[in-house]
């Protein structure tokens, strides 16, 4: 994942979701991901699929049964 995507995914999720604290953040020693941020809480990985010559992107964020204890 070059400068030039992360820049493209980092402005796509903020205006996805409406967000401008989304950071999406290179990995060190890491060319295949970027992690996403909302301020200073990571929230999940990108990573880039490059099967079939169609160059996409997936986005992983793991929820944890804890974190939903504070939802009704």
């Amino acid at each position: 994942m070059n400068v030039q995507e992360v820049r493209k995914l980092d402005a796509y999720l903020k205006r996805v979701f409406g967000n401008p604290r989304i950071r999406v953040v290179p990995r060190p020693k890491k060319d295949d991901s970027a992690e996403v941020y909302i301020g200073e809480e990571f929230i999940g990985v990108l990573f880039v699929d490059d099967e079939d010559d169609d160059r996409s992107f997936q986005f992983q964020m793991a929820i944890l049964e804890e974190d939903l204890a504070d939802v009704g």
